[in-house]
């Protein structure tokens, strides 16, 4: 079936059917028709715990790639903060890179070698001084190309009630483009967490720039996402009538490929 023919209600399945994955372990086949070729590829997301280690995140993500690899996954799409996650405030600024840095260059290699498309959200990509960062989702082909990049442009500036504060804009500048990409399983519209909260953008994804598949990558919190993270998913999947590949990184739970 082409992405353009799938009905009102799928949509809002699919986003329902990922959100209920709650728990680390889950296997399930998800489709995504390949604009190239007419035929069926499989994607996967994956539910990971990262840590401030830039090796111990990437031997994860190595071993979860090669896991889909062999389940016959095409696409693959990791959370939010994939490859880092700081302690302490400004940790993240003092290891960001450029994207043709090493780090980025290591899951470059990882996706030729897997021969797989790799959806990397939240890389801390170097920013515009030594005190920012920019939060991007890049997109790599299955040669090891960077295809696609997205800096994040609505930053988590929240104050939780009975929680915390949060301001990500203290070490992180915002982008300002709207991004999609062409794709053998359709056209990607690239956002990252925060994002989700606005629904403007993910409707210019879907009428200004044609996308068909919309990615959201994200390290939602515990008591925001028990909130608000489901009902935000399926309204963005009602308004645009997209399929929405989703990923949250995890506590304390085993890293996992959802298939």
């Amino acid at each position: 079936m082409a992405l353009a023919s799938f009905t009102a209600s799928l949509p809002i399945a699919a986003a329902t059917a990922v959100v209920r994955t709650r728990a680390a372990v889950v296997r399930r086949a998800m489709s995504s028709s390949s604009s190239v070729s007419g035929s069926q590829a499989r994607v996967g997301v994956v539910q990971m715990t990262s840590v401030g280690d830039l090796d111990a995140n990437y031997a994860t993500c190595s071993r979860l790639t090669k896991e889909a690899a062999a389940a016959g996954v095409k696409f693959l799409c990791f959370p939010e903060v994939f490859s880092f996650i700081g302690s302490k405030d400004g940790e993240s600024v003092k290891i960001a890179e450029s994207l043709d840095g090493p780090i980025m260059q290591r899951y470059c290699s990882l996706a030729n070698e897997s021969s797989m498309w790799l959806s990397l959200g939240g890389f801390q990509e170097k920013g515009p001084d030594d005190s920012h960062q920019y939060n991007t989702h890049v997109l790599i082909d299955d040669s090891g190309k960077v295809r696609s990049s997205y800096r994040k442009i609505h930053l988590f500036d929240v104050d939780v009630p009975g929680n915390m504060v949060y301001k990500e804009s203290r070490f992180t500048t915002a982008g300002d483009t709207v991004v999609a990409a062409d794709s053998p399983f359709g056209r990607l519209g690239l956002t990252v967490c925060y994002d989700l909260r606005f629904p403007e953008i993910y409707q210019c994804l879907r009428f200004k720039h044609q996308a068909q598949v919309l990615l959201v990558p994200s390290a939602f919190t515990k008591v925001t996402g028990e909130a608000h993270w489901e009902i935000l998913l399926r309204a963005r999947a009602i308004e645009t009538q997209c399929y929405l590949k989703l990923e949250n990184t995890m506590r304390k739970e085993k890293a996992t490929v959802i298939l």
